[in-house]
């Protein structure tokens, strides 16, 4: 989740969808948000989007996008079985499924299951693919017990029920730089927190048309509403974390970047120019600069504000 400027240029974009057409828990997460009794027209629409089935497609080599409107889910295809990368909302899990058979592949045939961090609108489907496929959840070893208690231990949004999804207990517990293996693929684990205690950007390699690409999915950056950074902290050490995350994310060299949420800058662009541009219109190094920097002024400009 990543809402601190987003929400606020939502709100003054003008008028979309009201609270009234949200589904309870997403009109919940809306009124915490905003702070406000009723969910703002634009922020409805923004939440709305989090559980809109849009069309499933393949992104580069073994990589697909089968994720809602508004939340990214990625299935990595390996002979040896899948891995599935984020998912949704709770209440996402079927939409996900149908995506990931109109694409010709089996959601029984996952064998891992991993997050960006332990969020509802990322982890809130994780249980049910895990049931599903029998696969193994793998989770930084610093989101583990937010995972396992379902978002309860969250220092920020623990307490409020509509923040909570069904729990997991993760099978493997990785540490900062630890490496995934299934089939030809390789994941990356690295510990990207501030967002959560253990929020985890992947990197990977894949291969399509002879070239290879190094494909990096990039968590997290965002401060949400109800963050504390510096007086009373929300965790001991968060500013740190984020200034770790900055720096490690800065290293990153990535052909394609594959962010948790479509909002992101750039990502609707490519989306709709998905056919005719193919692979090649995925690849954009400098918007990951420009993002990266973009995002960086917005947590130090948070940092400001509390000072």
């Amino acid at each position: 989740m990543r809402f601190i400027l987003v929400v606020l240029q939502l709100i003054l974009a003008g008028a979309a969808v009201g609270q009234d057409a949200l589904p309870p828990s997403l009109s919940d997460i809306g009124t915490a948000l905003s702070g406000q009794q009723r969910v703002p027209p634009t922020l409805g629409a923004y939440l709305k989007s989090w559980v809109e089935p849009t069309e499933p497609f393949k992104v580069v080599g073994p990589i697909h996008y089968v994720g809602t409107k508004g939340l990214a889910a990625y299935l990595i295809t390996t002979p040896a079985g899948h891995i599935l990368l984020d998912g949704g909302m709770p209440g996402s899990a079927e939409v996900i499924e149908e995506s990931i058979h109109k694409l010709g592949f089996d959601p029984r045939d996952i064998k891992l299951v991993l997050i960006t961090h332990a969020h509802i609108d990322h982890a809130g489907t994780m249980a049910h693919f895990v049931q599903l496929s029998g696969g193994s959840a793998a989770v930084m070893d610093r989101d583990f017990e937010q995972l396992k208690s379902g978002g309860k231990t969250d220092p920020v949004y623990g307490k409020q029920p509509a923040f909570q999804f069904p729990p997991v207990a993760a099978e493997r517990v990785l540490k900062d730089w630890d490496v995934l293996t299934l089939g030809n693929i390789k994941m990356t684990a690295l510990l990207g927190a501030g967002h959560t205690r253990g929020a985890t950007t992947w990197v990977t390699t894949v291969e399509d048309g002879g070239r290879t690409y190094n494909v990096v999915f990039p968590c997290c950056t965002g401060v949400n509403p109800g963050y504390r950074l510096l007086r009373r902290p929300s965790y001991p050490g968060i500013a740190d974390d984020y200034r770790r995350t900055f720096r490690m994310l800065e290293s990153m060299k990535p052909d394609i970047w594959l962010p948790a949420h479509t909002q992101t800058p750039g990502f609707a662009e490519k989306f709709v120019h998905r056919a005719e541009d193919g692979v090649q219109g995925w690849v954009d190094p400098q918007g990951y600069r420009r993002w990266l920097a973009d995002e960086k002024a917005k947590f130090e400009a948070a940092v400001a504000l509390e000072k």
